[in-house]
């Protein structure tokens, strides 16, 4: 990030909107939490459970919702959505350091490739046959982007991200480091015999569709497709750490948190939310809506909006083979009770 800039309140305002209550020419500097802010600061307030904290905070400003408006008496921004508003906030004091325009000295392009003259070519970047780069975009050091590639404009890829062959990444994406997008599914064909049989690789001949606005973690693995594309809707947002499997396809602007695993051939619907290390059967659908616990098993489709969560708390071991032993039992257990209402009611 570059250094932070300092605008008052009703530059904020003037540039993003909401009500400015109080003193307009409050000096911002820096967003802070209700708890560590002081008078350069601006900070929100979005749950009621932490309005104790805005009665001590030193903050220089708040962010409120308009039915909270008159819970502090410091100089404040009223706006529908407070943390939303605070994350604009955010991005308006701290903008992106800006990278030098070009192509680092050794930096491999294709003679073929196209490559916008006002793109940031790092240290060490390889970019192959007929790839095409956007205006504006930046590929940190060490990256490579595979044969035929495209990535839009405004995209930013930071340190050591590859993109195979045949992949489409669409505008102000932002894929952070380590990320793989494009590598082979895991896809194999078993050759069974009485020996055992071996493994034959199935040829992934598709590709990666990812759309605009999309936002990727480092270390991030998202999958070719076998026959047909893995698409990633416009606006989604993948956390670190996370596997997508081949020919999935993943909604406009869902949030998927760390660690969650994806199997091949699940299609997830627009605006759900995926809890961290939640993992996803694949061939099974997820419509619009939906949010997955954290640590939930998905292994079957998903027709109705809602919450949805499938953990087994925590329990010393013997109780909890206790407790599993008891689950298995439900179904008779279930049967049982059926069979004696039925002879209740003779």
């Amino acid at each position: 990030m570059s250094e932070a800039r300092t605008l008052s309140l009703a530059e904020i305002a003037a540039r993003l909107g909401g009500e400015v209550v109080g003193n307009g020419q409050t000096q911002i500097a820096r967003v802070a939490s209700l708890a560590g802010a002081d008078a350069q600061s601006i900070t929100f307030l979005a749950n009621p459970k932490y309005r104790a904290q805005l009665a001590g905070t030193r903050a220089g400003a708040v962010i409120l919702a308009p039915a909270a408006r008159a819970a502090t008496a410091l100089p404040r921004i009223v706006a529908a959505h407070p943390y939303a508003y605070f994350a604009r906030v955010s991005a308006l004091l701290n903008p992106p350091r800006p990278e030098p325009v070009g192509r680092h000295a050794s930096a491999s392009i294709d003679a073929s490739a196209e490559v916008d003259r006002s793109a940031s070519i790092g240290p060490h970047v390889s970019i192959a046959a007929g790839v095409r780069i956007g205006a504006h975009t930046i590929i940190g050091a060490g990256c490579h982007i595979g044969a035929e590639s495209v990535i839009g404009a405004h995209s930013r890829l930071y340190s050591n991200v590859v993109v195979y062959e045949r992949c489409r990444i669409g505008m102000r994406a932002i894929i952070h480091a380590g990320a793989v997008i494009g590598a082979d599914g895991f896809g194999f064909a078993h050759e069974a015999d009485a020996g055992g049989g071996a493994w034959l690789k199935v040829p992934q001949v598709g590709g990666v569709v990812i759309g605009d606005d999309v936002e990727i973690g480092a270390n991030t693995t998202i999958d070719r497709g076998a026959i047909e594309d893995t698409v990633i809707g416009d606006g989604v947002k993948l956390d670190n750490q996370i596997q997508v499997g081949h020919n999935v396809q993943i909604g406009a602007h869902t949030a998927v948190a760390a660690c969650v695993g994806i199997a091949g051939s699940a299609r997830i619907g627009r605006h759900c939310q995926i809890g961290g290390a939640a993992g996803i059967l694949g061939h099974l659908e997820i419509c619009d809506g939906v949010t997955i616990s954290p640590f939930s098993l998905v292994t079957k489709s998903i027709h109705k909006p809602g919450v949805y969560t499938g953990i087994m708390p925590l329990a010393e071991h013997r109780n909890w083979l206790t407790r599993a032993a008891h689950l298995n039992r439900l179904d008779e257990l279930a049967q049982r009770l059926a069979d004696l209402e039925k002879q209740s009611k003779r």
